[in-house]
């Protein structure tokens, strides 16, 4: 399952970049992302970075293992999430396309890496329903909105 969705944010490109670019923040963001640290000598977003993420739902808890794999400034950034134990699960990317009156219109895009046989252990483990498209959907718009207000700065 791959799902993208959109939303035009008066903010230039640039800043809305940094802001999804800032893994450490993104908890500001995401309704399940809590932030995380750059791991392995890794100190922000470039090619090949590692990091790891702190998930939360209600009460549960749990780490994820990304590797950026994408980093334009200003236009695109993406990066791949596994399971502490390697298993890969998603692809999250991001991309600005700015427009003539200064603000940009920014996609975000989740791609389904979970093997079939690990989809049901980890919607028991994460409380999430990652099975679900329009829970995914749901997902997506409420980042979306919390990254157009704080790029516009409301």
């Amino acid at each position: 399952m791959d799902i993208t969705r959109s939303i035009h944010i008066d903010a230039p490109a640039e800043r809305v970049w940094s802001l999804v670019s800032d893994l450490p923040g993104m908890g500001r963001l995401s309704p399940e992302n809590a932030g995380g640290s750059w791991r392995k000598g890794a100190t922000g977003p470039a090619v090949g970075a590692r990091f790891r993420g702190r998930n939360r739902k209600g009460v549960r808890r749990w780490s994820t293992n990304v590797q950026v794999t994408r980093c334009e400034p200003g236009r695109s950034f993406a990066f791949e999430v596994s399971t502490v134990g390697a298993i890969p699960i998603a692809e999250w990317s991001y991309a600005t396309e700015p427009d003539l009156a200064g603000g940009c219109t920014v996609s975000e895009s989740w791609a389904d890496r979970r093997p079939g046989w690990f989809k049901r252990p980890a919607a028991l483990l994460t409380g999430s329903n990652y099975n679900d498209s329009a829970a995914v959907v749901g997902n997506l718009d409420k980042t979306l909105a919390a990254l157009k207000q704080m790029a516009e700065g409301h």
